[in-house]
C-alpha cells in the first residue's frame, strides 16, 4: 500500500536544522517514522550507524582543527574533527559542527569524557555517528588537547592547526604575547618547552643518529669534490656543560691568537664566537624546544627572549592539534 503520510516543508526544515541532514534524507526519515520527529532522528541515527560500520576502516586524515578558550582565559581545548576528504573538511557546515564540538569539549578533560558528553539529546559520539550517515564519510575526533593555566590563549591556522599556550600570569598585553607564541607553536611544531625537559638517553641517541647521517652525506660530498658538512659533537644545550663551554672558549682564544688578533680586543670577539659555537651545537633544541627556537616574527630573538620582554611572565605549557 502506498504511504499516505503527509510531510510538510516546515517539518523537513525542523529536522534539517536539528541534524544537518539533507532535505531528501529528512523527508524520507519522516515518512519512514510516520511523521514522528523523534523517530525520524532515530531513523537517521541508524542510517549513520550502518554507514559508520561500513566505513570503520577508512582513514579520517582530513578535517578541521579548532581551539576554544573559556570566559576567563584559564582553560583551553584544541580538537580535530576528522573526515575522509579535504572537500568535506572545508565545507562550511562541517567547520560549523567542529566549532560546536569545540565549545562542548571545553567542559571535559579527556577525549573519552568528551565523547560521552551531551550534544543536545544525544552524546557526542552518537552525534558523530549520526553525521557519518548525513555526510557519508567516517567522522572521528582525531585529536583532543586540553590546557589549563593562569592565562591561556589560542591560534588556529586555516582550520588545519590549532595551538594553545599557557602563561604563568596575565601581564599587560598578554593577549598579544600568547597569540604570538601560539602562532610559533602552530608554525614550528615544537615538542617540548626547554632542553631541560629532554631525557639524556634521547639526546645521546639523537646525537649518534644525526652524526651518522652527516657522515654518510659527507662520503658522497667528498666523492663529488664538494665542501663537507660540519660534524658537530653536540646537538643540545643539555650537553654543553660548563667544562665543555670553557674548553670551547679556550679553543676560540687559541684561534684568535693564531690569527694574530691583539689580546686586548678578544673580549669583543669572543662573545660572537661562543654564540656561534652554541648555535652550531644546539640544533635539536632549535627544532624541538619552544623557548630555544628563533622567534618567527624576529629571528634575532629566541622565543624565550621575546617572552622576557613582557616582564615577569613565563610560558607554562603548550598544546598542538593538527589535521592529518
Amino acid at each position: 500500500m502506498e504511504n499516505t503520510v503527509k510531510i510538510t516543508a516546515a517539518e523537513v526544515n525542523k529536522l534539517r536544522q536539528a541534524t544537518g541532514a539533507g532535505m531528501m534524507d529528512c523527508k524520507k526519515a519522516l515518512v519512514e517514522a510516520g511523521g514522528d520527529f523523534d523517530k525520524a532522528i532515530e531513523v537517521l541515527r541508524k542510517k549513520g550507524q550502518k554507514v559508520a560500520e561500513k566505513r570503520a576502516d577508512r582513514d579520517s586524515s582530513e578535517g578541521a582543527a579548532v581551539a576554544k578558550i573559556n570566559a576567563d582565559n584559564t582553560s583551553g581545548v584544541a580538537i580535530v574533527l576528522g573526515c575522509e576528504t579535504d572537500f568535506v573538511g572545508k565545507n562550511e557546515n562541517f567547520v560549523k559542527l567542529a566549532n560546536e564540538l569545540g565549545e562542548i569539549a571545553l567542559n571535559y578533560n579527556t577525549k573519552e569524557e568528551f565523547l560521552a558528553g551531551d550534544f543536545g539529546e544525544m552524546t557526542v559520539a552518537e552525534k558523530l555517528t549520526e553525521q557519518t550517515g548525513v555526510i557519508g564519510e567516517k567522522l572521528d575526533i582525531t585529536a583532543f588537547e586540553k590546557l589549563d593555566a593562569p592565562f591561556v590563549g589560542q591560534y588556529v591556522h586555516i582550520n588545519k592547526i590549532a595551538a594553545l599556550v599557557g602563561l604563568s600570569a596575565k601581564v599587560d598585553n598578554a593577549e598579544t604575547l600568547v597569540k604570538d607564541i601560539a602562532m610559533q607553536v602552530a608554525s614550528m611544531g615544537a615538542t617540548t618547552l626547554s632542553y631541560k625537559d629532554f631525557d639524556p638517553a634521547y639526546v645521546a641517541s639523537e646525537t649518534e643518529a644525526r652524526i651518522a647521517v652527516i657522515e654518510k652525506d659527507n662520503i658522497e660530498l667528498g666523492r663529488l669534490g664538494k665542501t663537507l658538512k660540519n660534524v658537530p659533537k653536540y646537538i643540545s644545550m643539555a650537553q654543553l656543560t660548563p667544562e665543555v663551554l670553557a674548553e670551547a672558549e679556550e679553543a676560540a682564544k687559541a684561534e684568535l691568537k693564531a690569527e694574530g688578533k691583539p689580546e686586548q680586543i678578544w673580549d669583543r670577539i669572543l662573545p660572537g664566537k661562543m654564540e656561534r659555537f652554541i648555535s652550531d651545537n644546539t640544533t635539536l633544541d632549535q627544532e624541538q624546544c619552544l623557548l630555544d627556537q628563533k622567534f618567527i616574527k624576529d629571528e634575532k630573538k629566541t622565543v624565550a627572549e621575546y617572552v622576557k620582554s613582557y616582564g615577569d611572565v613565563e610560558v607554562t605549557g603548550f598544546k598542538r592539534a593538527t589535521v592529518g
